[in-house]
């Protein structure tokens, strides 16, 4: 299995919204992915409750049979479409892609 994370931080007052509500539009329209998007296995995406500086604003755990699959899911329309709302709204996104073992270990 291979996993996709990604955290972004977003604009605050970007298209007139807080952070908050972009991660809560974002949490709502990727996680409506799911059925959509064949390739995705599982996906979840958790909204930030922590006030430090350095936190980002929301992240997303996604999970595909393999690297091949995670792209298919990326150039989907209905991906494409979140992502380019995502593009506008971010100052910084961080990305980890690995592989997941038998036993559910990140390797």
């Amino acid at each position: 299995m291979f996993k996709h994370i990604v955290m972004w931080r977003f604009i605050d007052g970007a298209n007139g919204k807080s952070k908050q509500q972009h991660a809560q539009w974002v949490k709502e329209h990727l996680e409506a992915l799911v059925g959509v998007v064949p390739e995705i296995i599982s996906l979840e995406v958790g909204v930030n409750v922590c006030v430090a500086g350095t936190a980002y604003d929301a992240v997303l755990v996604s999970a595909f049979e393999d690297a091949d699959a995670m792209e298919r899911y990326k150039v989907h329309p209905a991906h494409v479409a979140v992502a380019e709302y995502v593009a506008k709204v971010t100052t910084a996104r961080v990305v980890l892609d690995a592989e997941q073992n038998a036993a559910g270990e990140l390797v």
